[in-house]
């Protein structure tokens, strides 16, 4: 959902981190600031900056570390109950 206006500080950190990975124009927009690219990133690096985190562009804000679930290869063997272990 898009902020009827323009988030600053923590807020748009948080904002535009849960927005990264969509791209820049989707967390511009959901960020309150319309199709002003150019406004978001300088408030989104102040607002960073604030908080003593250095940025470069809104990609290093998408967490690369974040657990992608994935099956495990193989079959699972089980018995039907718990009274047949």
């Amino acid at each position: 959902m898009a902020s009827s206006s323009p988030l600053t500080g923590v807020i748009l950190v948080d904002c535009a981190r849960a927005n990264a990975s969509q791209g820049l124009a989707i967390a511009t927009q959901r960020c309150g600031y319309g199709d002003d690219t150019a406004k978001f990133q300088a408030a989104l690096k102040a607002a960073c900056s604030e908080m003593h985190v250095a940025i470069e562009d809104l990609a290093d804000l998408v967490d690369a570390r974040q657990p992608q679930w994935r099956p495990k290869p193989g079959i699972e063997i089980a018995p039907d109950t718990f009274d047949e272990l």
